[in-house]
């Protein structure tokens, strides 16, 4: 089993702000990556676990809501593994967007 890929994405939103845009963000974001899409994504309290295909292959991970940052951790299959960095920098930057007041 590999490593998992963890992003922290900082935010001043709080908790609940944050969790109301990333219920509304994630189909949204995997619209735009079009060899991705979202398999499954169920929310338990500030906890979302999801799977997504991409490429062929399944990921599973979760995202956890805090106050001031979102924690997501998944673990990629060996094939996607190797676009980890790329994927880490998107999911950074899509987070971002997403999490920055408005």
């Amino acid at each position: 089993m590999s490593a998992p890929l963890i992003v922290s994405i900082p935010h001043s939103l709080g908790r609940d702000e944050a969790m109301r845009r990333l219920k509304t963000g994630l189909s949204r974001a995997a619209a735009n990556v079009p060899v991705m899409s979202v398999d499954e994504e169920r929310w338990e309290d500030n906890r979302m676990s999801f799977r997504i295909r991409a490429l062929g292959q399944v990921a599973a991970g979760h995202l956890d809501v805090e106050d001031t940052h979102v924690r997501l951790e998944v673990t990629l299959p060996w094939l996607l593994q190797r676009f980890a960095e790329v994927a880490q920098a998107a999911i950074q930057k899509s987070g971002q967007l997403l999490l920055t007041k408005r």
